[in-house]
């Protein structure tokens, strides 16, 4: 077991922004809770926590391979719609020391996978607190009464002329 060093540097990272890996037109893993690890010369390679994969179109290889600095590595097949991607997954399940917060996480090799930063907002737009609160306080609350005058309406109510109301 080697520690890292000046050498070798490893560093992990909690990313900000949401990850998706992408495999046969279709999303296999998409998460807001990705780790980033930076290893010396290397690409960095984004880790996905498992409960955020799609496990169900994994099966586990025999291929095992050893890192002095991160511990021993277990790979996994993609198979989905017919189309397979050998050992493109490994994890380690039991890292060396320092390493533990990649234990249990998965990583894709991207020439096989794409893995890819996404805009959280522009997926899953919600609406700002502001907002929300400023809709509550025009709700009325089932006894006449709110917080802030209602709105004006936004339609007009159709005339009898129109088959309005009867």
């Amino acid at each position: 077991m080697l520690k890292p060093g000046p050498d070798h540097p490893i560093d992990l990272e909690p990313v900000k922004k949401r990850w998706r890996a992408y495999f046969n037109g279709h999303v296999i893993a998409d998460t807001d809770d990705a780790l980033l690890l930076r290893e010396a010369n290397y690409p960095p390679v984004v880790y996905f926590p498992r409960q955020d994969v799609a496990m169900e179109y994994m099966s586990r290889t025999e291929r095992q391979t050893h890192c002095p600095y991160k511990g021993d590595a277990a790979y996994y097949t993609i198979l989905m719609d017919g189309e397979f991607a050998e050992n493109a997954v490994w994890t380690y399940e039991q890292p060396f020391d320092g390493m533990e917060p990649i234990a249990e996480r998965l990583a894709f090799y991207t020439d096989r996978v794409e893995v890819y930063e996404v805009d959280d907002e522009a997926v899953n737009p919600r609406p700002h607190r502001q907002d929300v609160d400023e809709v509550v306080q025009h709700t009325d609350a089932g006894d006449g009464a709110s917080q802030r005058e209602h709105w004006a309406p936004n339609v007009e109510t159709p005339g009898r002329e129109e088959g309005g109301v009867r």
